[in-house]
């Protein structure tokens, strides 16, 4: 295939803090994609280096990041800007992503996003800040592949949670999700079971790879292969890409390869790692009401709209302008 008919993505991610979506030191995971070429990218680069006048040998998202160069973060997001109409960002909110896992799998997919969304949405105001947290936490240690204690205790707090919640609850608007994941503890006990038949391709409460599905089909849009280039990541074992390749396929996206390189040796990747890391940051203050108005309104045309949000106030605020509703994970 020509080099001309493919169209080439540069990518990286933030927020990465493995399995432990609940309690790590992010709350918001980022992956962005840049269509630049090398040169344009470079140029970039070689512009932030100039403006901000570090002597740091790399430079990351933190540097721009810093209200002293405030200037410069507000000149790369802005529409004049080098990166603006080439570079999409998939935001995953961490908490919401266990929420919608843990009934996705308790559930049935498919028909649980409903209850996944309503059980998120109410759940902190209805349970307290506490209780909340708690639950999260046993969703968590439920879904995660690694547990280093008794293989069935994940199973026991979990559901040792929800009956707590069942009886403090009863009769209120949450009750009936509550009564169904009481209900499905054998989906719980045959997910814990067969993580100890061998490695896990595709682990449930890793979001870095539907996001790489969802920027193939963001991008596919034009209706050219997709040729992604992304940071190396132990993640993204030839395994996995394949299996990233065959649910593209089955998206309909023409996913034409995926080549891992090393950031600092590709201009376009560094872009990428610079847009992530500002975009969880700016997403993560807004999730948590420190939002900074002109910068998200700076990244609003950057934010894919299949990003994995559940928190409705902070969505409407970041989503592309004409998407004022929750998007589908």
């Amino acid at each position: 295939m020509p080099a001309s008919d493919l169209l080439e993505v540069a990518c990286d991610e933030s927020g990465s803090d493995g399995e432990n979506l609940t309690g790590g030191n992010t709350d918001v995971f980022a992956h962005a994609s840049v269509r630049l070429t090398v040169e344009q990218a470079a140029a970039a680069v070689q512009e932030i280096r100039n403006r901000i006048r570090s002597p740091a040998e790399e430079y990351k998202a933190n540097h721009l990041l810093r209200e002293k160069h405030r200037a410069v973060l507000e000149w790369l997001l802005a529409p004049a800007g080098p990166i603006h109409g080439h570079a999409h960002v998939h935001l995953t909110e961490k908490r919401f992503f266990v929420v919608d896992r843990a009934v996705d799998l308790l559930l049935g997919p498919g028909t649980a996003q409903a209850e996944a969304v309503t059980l998120f949405r109410v759940g902190r105001g209805v349970f307290g800040d506490e209780r909340w947290r708690e639950f999260l936490a046993a969703a968590n240690q439920l879904l995660r592949v690694r547990n280093d204690g008794e293989p069935r205790a994940p199973v026991q707090v979990f559901f040792r949670e929800v009956d707590a919640l069942r009886r403090a609850h009863a009769g209120t608007g949450i009750s009936d999700v509550l009564d169904r994941l009481a209900a499905a503890r054998p989906r719980a006990d045959a997910y814990r079971a067969g993580l100890g038949d061998g490695p896990i391709l595709v682990p449930v409460l890793n979001p870095l790879l539907p996001a790489i599905v969802a920027t193939a089909a963001h991008w596919s849009a034009d209706g050219r292969p997709v040729q992604l280039v992304h940071d190396r990541q132990n993640m993204l074992t030839p395994e996995r890409i394949a299996w990233i390749a065959a649910m593209t396929r089955r998206a309909g996206v023409d996913l034409a390869g995926l080549r891992l390189v090393e950031a600092r040796r590709d201009p376009r990747v560094q872009v990428a790692d610079f847009l992530a890391g500002i975009a969880r940051k700016i997403a993560s203050d807004e999730l948590n009401g420190r939002g900074d108005p002109p910068l998200t309104a700076l990244l609003r045309p950057y934010v894919g709209t299949t990003s994995v949000w559940g928190d409705e106030r902070s969505w409407v605020t970041l989503a592309p302008a004409d998407e004022d509703r929750s998007p589908v994970p």
